[in-house]
């Protein structure tokens, strides 16, 4: 599926996928997630290097490797993920990988059979597509018995919800946590948070529909925005003191303030919704300073693939995490334009393209 242009509408292209090069890796994809990233490339919100072939949120099987690739071999079922860190960068020799700053992709470029127009693959995967190209470090094996349409969510919003609470905000046994917007992110920070023991999750949300979703995920208490102050509401709920953990999963100055406000004395804020370019955020700097506490930014849930992908997996088919319920609905790659106007509208958690 290719982006073509700014705002263009999406088409089915037939594609070239050369053969692995050292350190690449040819995938089957089997699942892909519709995430907004993948809309937000059309919309040119990303970059201007059309066109881009899209779909980052997927699970599949090798194919081929190619020359010095060890870590997966021909058959394996992996996760894509956007991650492969490079084991040498400042971050990587202090031991922090999951901050990798200079994350491997395939050399190659796939392009279009009809003109040989290189492509730009999104987030360096590219998946809404047969197959696809990779660095080998962006394939994660996991158990093979788990439905790929679930296993390919961990590749981007899921993990990032989840790892926002788990990795970001360090939620833990009987803490009380806060999540503003409830969509695929805020849901996944829910389950996180519900699987990391905490006392008291409380989801705030403009929409009924998500709310109840939230519930099922592990939310104790909702609050709908729209019809009261969900500051006021999360500190009535805690005692009047506010949530130790407050997780924006919406990305704007408005709620960020709301989560800002809302948490604890010495508590965290973990900002994980993606703002634009031209937002600004302002706070009185005192409240910085005598709010104490920490204010986070989560970077795809701060999370390891070759560490948490595995484990998170085991725990879904243990059933103690419930990923199927973030699968909304499965559709076939021409589907993809309805399944983005669906995301706008708030109809869905997730579509995925099985393939």
């Amino acid at each position: 599926m290719i982006a073509p242009g700014k705002d263009e509408p999406v088409r089915v292209e037939t594609i070239v996928v050369p053969d692995p090069g050292p350190g690449e890796a040819v995938v089957c994809i089997q699942a892909c997630g519709v995430c907004h990233t993948d809309l937000h490339y059309g919309q040119g919100g990303i970059s201007d290097d059309f066109p881009f072939l899209l779909g980052h949120e997927a699970a599949g099987v090798v194919e081929s490797v190619g020359e010095g690739v060890t870590d997966v071999a021909p058959g394996d079922f992996v996760i894509l993920n956007w991650r492969a860190v490079c084991g040498t960068c400042r971050a990587c020799r202090r031991g922090r990988p999951w901050y990798c700053f200079d994350t491997h992709n395939a050399r190659q470029r796939m392009t279009l059979a009809a003109t040989g127009r290189e492509l730009s693959p999104a987030l360096g995967i590219g998946a809404f597509a047969e197959k696809t190209l990779v660095a080998s470090g962006q394939c994660t094996k996991v158990d093979p018995s788990v439905s790929p349409a679930v296993a390919g969510l961990l590749g981007c919003g899921v993990m990032a919800g989840l790892g926002a609470a788990i990795n970001t905000g360090n939620v833990g046994r009987g803490d009380s946590v806060a999540v503003i917007g409830c969509g695929g992110v805020g849901g996944a920070a829910i389950a996180g948070s519900h699987l990391a023991g905490a006392e008291k999750i409380i989801a705030v949300d403009i929409d009924d529909r998500k709310l109840a979703t939230a519930k099922e995920l592990g939310a104790t208490h909702t609050v709908n925005s729209r019809e009261s102050d969900p500051v006021e509401a999360i500190r009535e709920l805690t005692g009047g003191f506010g949530s130790d953990v407050v997780i924006e999963a919406v990305g704007r100055p408005e709620t960020y303030k709301q989560a800002f406000y809302a948490r604890d004395l010495a508590g965290t804020v973990v900002l994980v919704g993606v703002p634009t370019p031209e937002m600004k955020l302002e706070l009185p700097f005192l409240d910085v300073f005598a709010r104490g506490g920490a204010l986070k930014s989560s970077w795809y849930g701060d999370c390891l693939p070759s560490r948490d992908f595995p484990m998170l997996i085991d725990l879904h088919l243990q059933g103690r995490l419930p990923l199927d319920k973030f699968v909304t609905e499965t559709i076939a790659l021409d589907e993809i334009d309805k399944a983005f106007e669906r995301m706008l509208y708030g109809d869905v958690l997730r579509s995925v393209v099985v393939l």
